[in-house]
């Protein structure tokens, strides 16, 4: 993709649209009309961008998106403007913005047409680490295997290390041998794009990720682990036998249920941009805070190339700036 320079920052004032909106419904218990206001600000930012895009991930079928869905065409490009694949998620971490919790964020990856890869399955098991690591870990490899390799990277002790998994019953084994290891444990309750952007993050103090979680999300945390260098691998984790049956009867085959995804399988090359703002702030991104007539967002411009990381403060003036809603077909007040 050329222009990325300067088409980054319009990427940057997409997820800032996002965040706004998404922020008004903090702890309001509402995680329904928290995304769907993230969503429309979202995708009437995106008609701005000089770009022919296409959403390889988005709302997607579980949520019955009216926007924002798989294939759907966006950007206000004509036809010399570069055709780009895009990964969103208008929020990550809805229940967290609805219950006011920390680390919800809005993102968004970018790279050239056929560089972001979809997974059909709901679910996918994840393991990810940060530069340092890279090349050490095995998602086929005992859990044990897997912490001695990142502590010996690290040249730490296996107690040393912090494994970041998401707090749900599903993960009461990975849970369990990560202490039987000795290893130190960070539990969060949702948002694990912002977990495994944490394990390349150097001041973060997580050193690797565990567990299942959303698919597309992989693909996210992917697409940003390559603007920093990180590693992440990949496998399909059908819930049910139907849920497989379906992916077979796709097309897959019963070893791509059983393939490895590694990084660059699903975030191509090094067109890859990676945007996000934070919406409730915690260890990632600080939250929307308003103050007056001013609204102040914090985040974060990546880029695969350079591995360049920018951090934008915006001051928004909620007196004259709107934002562009689908929905309504108008621009709208924050």
């Amino acid at each position: 993709m050329d222009r990325q320079r300067e088409i980054t920052l319009e990427f940057i004032r997409v997820t800032e649209a996002a965040a706004l909106k998404a922020s008004r419904w903090m702890g309001r218990g509402d995680k329904n009309a928290a995304d769907q206001a993230a969503v429309d600000a979202m995708r009437g930012m995106l008609d701005l961008v000089s770009i022919q895009g296409t959403i390889v991930i988005g709302e997607g079928e579980k949520d019955e998106a009216p926007m924002l869905y798989i294939g759907e065409r966006v950007g206000g490009g004509g036809p010399s403007d570069p055709k780009v694949d895009i990964a969103v998620d208008p929020i990550d971490g809805t229940t967290l913005t609805s219950r006011g919790l920390p680390n919800a964020i809005s993102v968004i990856a970018v790279g050239n047409g056929g560089t972001l890869a979809a997974l059909p399955s709901y679910y996918a098991d994840k393991i990810a680490v940060g530069p340092q690591a890279r090349g050490c870990i095995d998602i086929n490899a005992p859990l044990k295997e897997n912490l001695d390799r990142v502590a010996r990277a690290y040249g730490v002790g296996t107690g040393e290390l912090t494994a970041i998994v998401l707090d749900r019953p599903r993960h009461e084994e990975v849970i369990r041998r990560i202490r039987q290891c000795g290893a130190r444990i960070k539990l969060i309750s949702d948002g694990d794009v912002a977990g495994a952007i944490a394990t390349a993050m150097e001041d973060s103090g997580v050193n690797i990720l565990f567990g299942i979680g959303g698919s597309p999300e992989a693909v996210i945390s992917a697409a940003a682990l390559r603007c920093l260098g990180g590693e992440m691998q990949v496998k399909m984790w059908p819930r049910d036998e139907g849920e497989r049956r379906k992916i077979l009867d796709m097309g897959y085959s019963e070893a791509d249920l059983d393939r490895v995804y590694e990084t660059e399988d699903i975030a191509k090359g090094d067109s890859i941009i990676f945007c996000a703002t934070g919406i409730t702030g915690g260890d990632f991104l600080p939250a929307v805070r308003y103050d007056g007539s001013l609204a102040i967002t914090h985040s974060v411009a990546m880029r695969a190339r350079t591995r360049t990381v920018r951090y934008i403060t915006a001051h928004h003036h909620l007196d004259i700036k709107t934002i562009p809603s689908r929905t309504e077909a108008r621009e709208i007040e924050i």
